[in-house]
């Protein structure tokens, strides 16, 4: 079965990808290994006829060289249901555009095709107001329009995060500590002035000396290894794409307990890959769209995230010729 499956990948442009750090191309390189045939497409190339999922793809062939680390082919228009696997690994912001690529894709799933992940998923389940979900989880936290209410929760709390619910890589994230005078400020351009959904957590001082952990779960389970996030010492934010520093460390029990609280919950919604960020022991996000993290911990530790992926992808596959 392995040298028929046939796989798209619908991402970024992968001329723009940085060859060290991405993990698309980490599972791209896996599946490639297993024989499996490579399809390239970008959001714009994804188009709905008649209520069939279509896409512009192109044939795709990745290396492991930082010079040339992909080719492409011929590009045809084809049906995605008749692909076996579609990986979904289109970067946020989680706009509009984002939700009809999703639709499009559970058109494709519909026709028979494995989506990873799961084209619903990626719509019910935003990465920060999922955390809802897992109160049990979590550090307080408060998601409104209303500025007053999140004065209080500032108040309450002392120092808090506050951050849109669209966005990635540290982007838009405050730290306020108490008496900020640009508090008011950061309220009204979060929410738009009281027209647009923001969150608030309580600080966790656990940032600065053990980071924000990314906790990589694989069709549920955790992988041995977290990728710990260190804040530079000039900023707040433990996102690499903000320059914090990527230290690899062993699960502990409290990440294996978070995992079993929430990972049996995703394999069963079809979210076959995923990251947890944990600060302090507790669950800050739920990272559905397009996770990160793996070619650091394979650098670190040679564990290949990537193909565990595959091997997960492989038994979905074989459980449906079955």
């Amino acid at each position: 079965m392995n040298t028929a499956v046939r796989m798209v990948v619908v991402m970024d442009p992968i001329d723009h990808i940085k060859y060290e750090k991405d993990t698309t191309l980490a599972m791209l390189l896996a599946a490639q290994r297993r024989g499996w045939s490579l399809h390239y497409a970008e959001l714009a190339d994804l188009r709905l006829r008649d209520g069939v999922a279509e896409a512009r793809l192109t044939d795709l062939k990745v290396h492991a060289d930082p010079q040339r680390w992909y080719e492409l082919g011929t590009a045809t228009v084809a049906p995605l249901g008749g692909f076996d696997v579609i990986l979904m690994r289109k970067d946020p912001p989680f706009d509009t555009e984002f939700i009809y690529s999703t639709y499009i894709l559970e058109r494709a799933e519909l026709a028979g095709a494995l989506v990873v992940n799961r084209p619903r998923g990626l719509r019910d389940f935003n990465e920060k107001v999922y955390t809802a979900w897992f109160p049990q989880c979590c550090a307080p936290t408060l998601i409104t329009r209303d500025q007053e209410a999140l004065a209080a929760f500032a108040a309450e709390h002392g120092k808090s995060v506050c951050k849109p619910l669209h966005g990635m890589g540290g982007r838009s994230i405050f730290a306020l500590e108490p008496g900020d005078k640009n508090a008011q400020v950061i309220y009204e351009t979060l929410t738009d002035y009281g027209t647009r959904y923001a969150m608030i957590q309580k600080y966790l001082p656990d940032i600065v000396t053990t980071g924000d952990s990314r906790v990589i779960l694989v069709d549920g389970e955790p992988v041995p290894y977290a990728l710990a996030r260190i804040p530079s010492p000039h900023d707040n934010r433990g996102n690499l794409a903000a320059g914090a520093k990527g230290v690899g460390r062993p699960i502990n029990d409290r990440d294996r307990w978070l995992a079993g609280q929430i990972g049996p919950v995703l394999r069963e919604a079809g979210m076959l890959f995923v990251g947890l960020d944990v600060i302090g022991g507790h669950v800050t996000e739920i990272n559905v769209t397009s996770p990160t993290g793996v070619r650091e911990l394979q650098q670190q530790f040679g564990i290949d995230i990537a193909d565990l992926l595959m091997d997960a992808i492989a038994r979905r596959l074989q459980a449906r010729h079955r």
